[in-house]
């Protein structure tokens, strides 16, 4: 029972600190953006229909998952196609981004730049030949006719809305204007409170977060106090704890009340503030049930994916890849790890740097799970195809075979 309590104390503390305080910063970054400009930023996106698969690779680039989970929501509305979430999930490296960049800037470079131009040349693939999750439905319609369809956004002859998920006219700005009144003379200034203080939390789990990908990503104690490893765990669980209660509870009393969905403009910076903590606090418990089945998968099997993404010659981008397909950053920061100790190729490296689709897939994965499935199916092939390529045809005269290439 220790051991699993253990388990249960690091997940919240690691998925918070590891990841969550990053998201919210890349979060809070875009929606900044979005309320400075009043909004240009989306819309830019959703009128350039045949650069939306470019811009979505762009977003999905810049490291974290704040980027790509902007992305998620505008395909949930019917506004960008299948394609843009193909090739934003595509090129996400998530948090595991911070860790290469960290520790092998050069592998980050290459990586990163490779697993870009796979994915937006697939995105345009998928658009151009109808590959959206319409077809899917349609194969799945001709297999079962009693599967109810999930709509998916057309992608032949420009992106229009989704049956599946009608978000026409405005969206509620709180969730006080809708709906019974949700106000409350306990709840209402908690909420408020508990917004507040997970800032506070998330400033000090970046500044922990940055020391310790800075310090080589160590093994830290579950322990409390005022030392690094201390902070580490009393910020990291406090910032957990305050997440489940604004993702159960709070996000009926403070801001628009929904999760998933991207705002079009914000009318202050208290509202940008409350959307990205919200939006991050969604993120962040889908980060830990993920943290929790994989720790949990491990300790009692014995499981060890790091070990079988290790394994030699062609296997190991297969490995990269397979780790790849399991959502949030996790497993994934373990690989970048494993890698900038010397201990993987640079094929395994960007193949799951194209497979994985980070924190961005929860979102989709909650509203849309047909969609976030075929999408991590369209990038897996294009990781294994790149993987082997590079492991096969260009390692051995570029030297990218090599274990521990670009590592400081």
């Amino acid at each position: 029972m220790n051991e699993l309590l253990d388990v249960l104390l690091a997940s919240l503390r690691d998925g918070y600190v590891q990841v969550s305080a990053f998201v919210a910063v890349t979060v809070l970054a875009f929606g900044f953006v979005q309320y400075r400009t009043d909004g240009a930023l989306i819309s830019a996106i959703e009128d350039n229909e045949r650069l939306q698969v470019l811009f979505g690779g762009l977003l999905g680039l810049t490291p974290g998952c704040g980027g790509a989970i902007v992305v998620m929501p505008l395909y949930v509305r019917g506004t960008v196609s299948f394609g843009t979430v193909v090739a934003t999930l595509g090129a996400t490296a998530g948090d595991s981004a911070f860790v290469i960049l960290a520790l092998a800037p050069e592998a980050a470079l290459y990586a990163y730049a490779i697993a870009f131009a796979a994915s937006v040349a697939t995105g345009y693939l998928v658009d151009s030949v109808g590959l959206g999750v319409s077809r899917v439905d349609a194969a799945v319609a001709r297999l079962s006719p009693a599967a109810r369809p999930d709509g998916g956004t057309a992608v032949n002859g420009g992106v229009t809305p989704n049956p599946a998920h009608d978000y026409c006219g405005p969206a509620p700005t709180h969730a006080h204007e809708t709906g019974p009144d949700r106000r409350s003379r306990v709840l209402t200034p908690l909420s408020h409170l508990a917004h507040v203080a997970w800032w506070g939390a998330a400033i000090a789990g970046l500044v922990l977060g940055t020391l310790y990908l800075l310090r080589g990503g160590p093994e830290v104690a579950l322990e409390v106090g005022v030392g690094f490893d201390g902070l580490f765990t009393v910020v990291g669980i406090a910032g957990a704890v305050l997440s489940l209660y604004l993702y159960l509870i709070g996000r009926h009393y403070v801001g628009e009340g929904e999760i998933a969905r991207a705002r079009d403009s914000f009318r202050s910076t208290y509202d940008t503030l409350t959307h990205a903590a919200m939006e991050t606090s969604f993120v962040t418990v889908w980060v830990l049930v993920a943290f929790l089945v994989y720790e949990y998968a491990v300790l009692l099997t014995g499981l060890n994916v790091a070990t079988f993404a290790a394994a030699a010659g062609v296997l190991a981008p297969l490995g990269g890849a397979a780790v790849g397909l399991i959502p949030g950053c996790g497993p994934q920061i373990l690989l970048a790890s494993v890698y900038a100790e010397g201990g993987l190729p640079f094929s395994a490296l960007t193949a799951n740097a194209i497979a994985q689709d980070g924190d961005a897939l929860f979102p989709l994965l909650a509203v849309d799970a047909r969609a976030a499935v075929v999408a991590t199916i369209y990038n897996f092939l294009p990781a294994v195809v790149v993987g082997v390529a590079l492991d096969l045809l260009w390692g051995p005269v570029f030297g990218l075979a090599e274990f521990g290439f670009g590592v400081l």
